[in-house]
């Protein structure tokens, strides 16, 4: 299974630039979901856009969408399924790169719920925590290409499953989109040891 961290936002509700290099803990917030994805997945490269060296601190290939004008996270997803693909992966999992307190045990719950599934926590799904079939590269480019953007709209036509979460211990799903809630990630740090989003 490949790891793909979508990083290709534009960050607007965050004033801008690249939301997970922002600090947390002293750490950038993709170090964080580096840490938490690697050891489930064989894999993981970045999906963003522009110049892939302001990542080179991570040690990870940077793959950029391949279809033009930021159609937003399922161009994301496509980029990481084509990727997949030529490099001999059946599937890929995607993650946001704002989304600090992933679950440990995301892609082995996803990846028996189905081929195609996604997380959901405190009565939501998140469509961009997901696996992803490699063999729905091409009717997903079909469909950005026709102008689709809503994740959650495709995935219905696929059968999507949705894998729920606990929220007891604070949703681990929790993505950090502006200044306060990066804030608020800085105060769920330090939450006791023990609970689903310790560091």
């Amino acid at each position: 299974m490949l790891g793909v961290i979508l990083a290709g936002g534009l960050a607007r509700r965050m004033g801008g630039g690249d939301k997970p290099l922002r600090v947390l803990g002293g750490r950038p917030m993709l170090a964080h979901v580096i840490e938490r994805l690697g050891p489930q997945v064989g894999r993981m490269v970045i999906n963003a856009n522009g110049d892939g060296g302001r990542f080179a601190a991570f040690g990870l290939e940077v793959v950029g969408d391949d279809v033009p004008g930021h159609p937003g996270p399922l161009a994301g997803i496509l980029a990481g399924l084509a990727w997949a693909g030529r490099e001999g992966f059946a599937g890929v999992v995607t993650v946001p790169g704002d989304s600090p307190f992933l679950p440990l045990d995301l892609v082995g719950r996803l990846v028996v719920a189905g081929q195609l599934a996604c997380a959901r926590s405190g009565g939501f799904a998140h469509p961009p925590v997901g696996v992803w079939p490699v063999a729905l590269e091409g009717d997903l480019r079909a469909a950005v290409l026709a102008g689709e953007r809503k994740i959650d709209r495709w995935t219905a036509r696929h059968g999507v499953v949705e894998v729920e979460w606990d929220v007891a211990g604070g949703d681990p799903f929790f993505n950090a989109n502006t200044p306060e809630e990066l804030a608020e990630a800085e105060s769920l740090l330090l939450r006791r040891p023990g609970t689903i989003i310790s560091p």
